[in-house]
């Protein structure tokens, strides 16, 4: 969820009563959506979080603060948040192999590169990435403006599957290789790997590893309580997709079929 902006010290009157829904059959009812949905669509968080957001009465809509949970806006209501006018954007489904030395974040104060230059100009919706892969890792992300998809695919209760090809500074021992498949304690926490094998059964540098986890720098910790360097280190599937005629660097948008598959993930 992005950060409030402070308001006013002086408190605003509430409108606790809903906006004027039009009868059923009318064609402006077509038109209108569910406030926390459109709150979701603009990026701001998932429905639920949007549901907290206008009972606080954090959420203006043309200027009134609502906090009548299932009223609806048309698309020409004015809705704001934290003095900002939110935008109803259209959900945009990009796929990014990532190479290295990109940060995995919108912006970066220190003016390093990020993952969203390597988009360019082609998309005037401000997408924001799945989750995190550090600088020195490659592979695939997801970017995408849609708030509760994100929020989903981030969570580990979803277990969304995500499978590493490690490269490490020394062949893995058989007997690390079983340990760390029993599972590895990070942060007072017992991790265990969904699966771990050797990738290349003539050079026992080169690991897979399946997880579902998504602490910070997990997979290079997990081979490090181990005494193992990562060399390399390639996310070669998430959530089901794949690289698959996507070279490094590049990016696709998701196909309809992908995307209801990752929005049927629960």
């Amino acid at each position: 969820m992005r950060n409030r902006t402070p308001g006013h010290s002086s408190k605003p009157k509430k409108n606790t009563r809903p906006i004027r829904q039009p009868k059923k059959g009318g064609a402006e009812q077509d038109e209108r959506m569910r406030l926390n949905k459109f709150i979701a669509n603009a990026g701001v968080c998932s429905r639920r979080e949007a549901d907290e957001l206008i009972s606080k009465g954090e959420i203006k809509v043309n200027g009134e603060v609502v906090t009548e949970l299932g009223t609806k806006v048309k698309s020409d209501d004015t809705v704001s948040y934290g003095g900002k006018k939110l935008t109803h954007e259209q959900k945009v489904y990009v796929l990014l192999n990532k190479p290295k030395d990109y940060i995995t974040t919108a912006d970066d104060p220190q003016q390093r590169k990020t993952v969203l230059d390597l988009l360019g100009n082609h998309f005037k919706e401000r997408l924001y990435p799945v989750g995190r892969l550090d600088r020195n890792t490659t592979g695939l992300l997801l970017l995408t403006n849609d708030g509760e998809l994100t929020k989903k695919l981030s969570h580990p209760r979803y277990g969304v599957r995500k499978i590493y090809h490690v490269h490490l500074d020394r062949p893995l021992a058989r007997t690390d290789l079983e340990n760390i498949a029993k599972g590895v304690s990070i942060d007072g926490k017992m991790l265990r790997p969904d699966n771990i094998d050797y990738a290349n059964p003539d050079d026992k540098r080169e690991v897979g590893i399946e997880l579902h986890s998504g602490q910070n720098r997990v997979v290079r910790r997990i081979f490090e309580q181990y005494a193992y360097g990562v060399v390399k280190l390639d996310r070669v599937v998430f959530a089901g997709l794949t690289k698959k005629d996507l070279p490094r660097g590049k990016w696709r948008r998701l196909s309809q079929k992908e995307i209801n598959y990752l929005k049927m993930i629960s």
